[in-house]
């Protein structure tokens, strides 16, 4: 083998194989494989022999010399050379044939002066079975990791973003419920973020690595509520299957169950949920077996439940079993000091999913100020997102970019639209800006205690931004 002598002794195995370890096993590899080939240790091709040669097309004698990235332009030998790493088994892409390859680093007293290369196999027909069962495999691997990442909490406390008071609030509510074992009860609007809080309080908990399950009561028709609670028996009714299927307390055992829209849910459903709830145990449908159960639940609900309880569509001992621990999610409404920083969250989250990238002008947040904002914070996201995509490639969202994507006119954001606004002067855009703009900073210095760096992170500005315009203002 030309540029490759053998050396006294074979010294590191763990770094590939000596040139005296090559000598020996070469004839029985290269018999072995369907070509062989060795690179020195600048990536020039020292030895290859007639299959190989064959292989590519050329007369062993003028490849010899040559760069292997010449000659073999996809191979990944210079790499084994440069690594010393050894390759059992790749797949390699040469013309028009898919190649299994294995690659081995050559090494001289402890440097690697070369590798050598083994076709296994130039035909992946043969294998064409175990290939499948491999992709097959791989498939159901990330079917099993999607189902593993539908049963675990993706939020914390610090995913539901904002710094004002009743935002605070929450946050206290939810570490209280984070500490203890009660059913938890959150309220509020859709859109408000009531399922973040869910799997923030299930993270802080001793269950966190337990199983979190939601179910969207709304989202279910009502003839199959009881199966996916309780789960299944086999053959418990035409079409149910051999197979026994677990409902939604039974893949939440010892974890949470999250029970969005509980409002929603029908009385007949509301008694048998009672009795789970008091019972810890849930009978499948079509079976006389009970299975005990250990589960934390936290429901949610848009619902008015006193307005559901007084009319008698809710049962007021479910709700008094479900209401130990009542957390209010206030509407971004009540909270628009916050909306510096959730725009800021929401455009970070936004450009993670493709190229755009942009910023908030003080200017566009004024504009979101003035709105009211009856979809939350889910409405604020998709305003938000149809923005960034209206912009065409500007690097700050302004006034007119925002004004532009909201249901209502800019002069009229100070409340829910209304089919006859009344008629009143007309403002230039530019008074109406500057004037929303000082009440926002106002409003953010009142909510920070005068403190400015905290008043330009809920603005969702720099310091040094809201320094210039306090000094304009004065």
């Amino acid at each position: 083998m030309t540029g490759m002598e053998p050396a006294e002794s074979f010294r590191d195995p763990a770094m590939g194989v000596t040139r005296e370890l090559m000598k020996a096993l070469l004839p029985h590899l290269e018999q072995a494989s369907a070509g062989a080939i060795a690179v020195d240790a600048d990536g020039r091709i020292s030895w290859i022999n007639p299959s190989y040669a064959r292989l590519i097309g050329e007369p062993p004698e003028q490849l010899v010399g040559r760069p292997v990235r010449e000659v073999i332009p996809n191979t990944r030998m210079p790499e084994t050379v440069r690594t010393g790493q050894p390759k059992l088994l790749d797949i390699m892409e040469f013309r028009d044939q898919q190649l299994v390859v294995t690659r081995l680093p050559v090494v001289d007293g402890g440097r690697v002066i070369g590798a050598l290369a083994f076709v296994v196999y130039d035909d992946l027909q043969p294998l064409a079975p175990l290939m499948g069962k491999y992709r097959r495999l791989q498939e159901d691997l990330a079917a099993a990791r999607r189902a593993l990442a539908r049963r675990s909490a993706r939020y914390s406390l610090s995913d539901f973003v904002g710094a004002s008071p009743a935002a605070l609030e929450v946050k206290r509510r939810a570490r209280l419920a984070a500490g203890r074992e009660t059913p938890v009860l959150l309220l509020g609007e859709t859109g408000t973020g009531k399922e973040i809080l869910a799997q923030a309080i299930h993270s802080a908990s001793a269950r966190a690595n337990r199983p979190f399950v939601g179910v969207n009561l709304a989202a279910i028709p009502e003839n199959l509520l009881e199966a996916e609670f309780f789960g299944v028996a086999p053959g418990a009714y035409t079409g149910a299957g051999e197979r026994a299927r677990e409902g939604k307390f039974q893949l939440a055992h010892g974890g949470t169950l999250f029970l969005d829209e509980i409002g929603d849910m029908p009385l007949a459903l509301q008694a048998k949920l009672l009795r789970v709830l008091e019972e810890q145990e849930v009978e499948p449908l079509g079976s006389n077996t009970v299975h005990s159960v250990d589960v934390r639940i936290i429901a949610a609900t848009s619902r008015d439940m006193d307005a559901m309880l007084r009319d008698g569509t809710f049962r007021s001992d479910l709700y008094y079993r479900l209401n130990v621990l009542e957390i209010r999610v206030p509407p971004l409404r009540e909270r628009l000091n916050d909306l510096g920083v959730l725009c800021e969250t929401l455009l970070e989250d936004i450009a993670l999913g493709g190229e755009l990238h942009a910023e908030l002008t003080a200017e566009g947040l004024a504009v979101l100020h003035q709105y009211h904002w009856p979809g939350n914070i889910r409405e604020l996201r998709n305003a938000l997102a149809q923005a960034l995509t209206l912009n065409e490639g500007e690097q700050a969202l302004s006034a007119p970019d925002m004004a532009a994507v909201l249901p209502v006119p800019t002069e009229g954001l100070g409340g829910p639209p209304s089919a006859n606004p009344p008629a009143g002067p007309v403002r230039p855009l530019a008074e109406t800006v500057a004037a929303a703009e000082q009440a926002a900073i106002e409003d953010a210095l009142r909510a920070a205690g005068g403190n400015r760096s905290q008043a330009a992170r809920m603005l969702g500005i720099s310091r040094s931004v809201l320094y210039e315009k306090l000094a304009r203002m004065s």
